[in-house]
């Protein structure tokens, strides 16, 4: 098989994984309770949430490498996160391995911090079914909106701005 049809090939059968086969995804929309995790960072440290956020509102970004919108929408919530003081965004990578999430942090210069799902767990807890997938998270725990898809950076603005 020509190596131009792996790539072809291999987008479905990942969104098959992320669907998982029991069709038993939580549906998460607004004002649905956001799901607690634990996670570990690029530097190591162990994130969990909602505890290490207690009374913040969160942005979760589900996203990866092979993404063809997310270096782009990574780029414009990074220039979003360094002028709003006191966001949190977690950029929680699906499915890939420390190194290559690594690589790809330093090649876009994003600042705010990186999680690992390497087994996307967390994803499918999430109920994530396309990357990137976008959950603003109020102070509250709950789930304030849900962008399925590329944000720009004035809509991520706009959502993050809203958040209480």
């Amino acid at each position: 098989m020509p190596r131009l049809f792996m790539p072809i090939l291999l987008f479905p059968l990942l969104a098959l994984l992320l669907l998982g086969c029991d069709g038993g995804a939580p549906k998460l929309n607004t004002g649905s309770p956001a799901p607690g995790f634990a996670a570990t960072g690029l530097d190591g440290a162990s994130v969990r949430f909602p505890e290490d956020f207690a009374g913040k509102p969160v942005v979760l970004r589900f996203w990866a490498d092979w993404c063809r919108y997310c270096e782009g929408e990574m780029k414009a919530i990074d220039k979003v996160y360094q002028r709003r003081q006191g966001l949190q965004v977690l950029a929680m990578n699906v499915g890939q391995d420390k190194e290559s999430v690594a690589a790809f942090v330093k090649k876009i210069g994003i600042s705010y911090p990186a999680l690992l799902d390497e087994t996307s767990a967390i994803a499918r807890l999430y109920g994530v079914t396309g990357l990137p997938t976008t959950y603003f998270v109020g102070a509250d725990g709950l789930i304030k909106a849900k962008v399925v898809g590329e944000a720009d950076e004035a809509t991520f603005d706009r959502f993050a701005g809203e958040l209480k």
